[in-house]
């Protein structure tokens, strides 16, 4: 959506030129926060006009398991009371990119039709990283109807191994 996208920029950036010196622990909080605000009945809650935005603090201070940073109270209470907490998970997209663009990174997903093991999956990154030329920040994603081997989206860019997609090519093939 533009519309949101275009509400999350200035937030984003703002919360990035505040972060600069400390950008991997502000995207850390700011992704977990970001999960935690992607709920749609705490959306929901936070849009009520009849709850306050500390007790939509105290609720996402609940799921967050951990006592919130001080920077993310203040961004947060900033947001509630702007009326623009449905516009987190985008701004931490967008806060992601320009700490991508910072270090010289992208993110990539891997989806993998079983778990990876922390030793295969440092291998496959550093394969990835060769592959796509740039350093990568990878995660992973079990999508079982892949049948196996694994497909990588890196921003536009997608490499498709799995068996599915195989057997798909092979289906053009024969039906050609």
């Amino acid at each position: 959506m533009a519309e949101l996208a275009t509400i999350a920029r200035p937030y984003a950036e703002a919360l990035f030129k505040a972060s600069s010196s400390d950008v991997a622990g502000t995207s850390a909080w700011l992704e977990k926060v970001a999960a935690i605000g992607a709920n749609p009945e705490l959306q929901q809650l936070a849009d009520n006009p009849k709850v306050t935005a500390e007790q939509v603090l105290g609720v996402v201070a609940g799921a967050f398991a951990a006592p919130l940073p001080a920077a993310a109270q203040n961004f947060l209470a900033a947001l509630l009371e702007n009326g623009r907490f449905s516009v987190l998970p985008e701004i931490a997209k967008q806060f992601r990119a320009l700490a991508n663009a910072k270090s010289g990174s992208s993110d990539a997903v891997v989806y993998s039709a079983f778990p990876i093991e922390v030793s295969a999956l440092a291998g496959v990154a550093a394969a990835l990283e060769k592959r796509f030329g740039r350093k990568l920040q990878v995660t992973v994603q079990q999508e079982p109807e892949l049948i196996g081997g694994i497909r990588v989206v890196v921003g536009d860019e997608v490499l498709d191994t799995s068996v599915k997609a195989r057997l798909e090519q092979m289906k053009v093939a024969l039906a050609a």
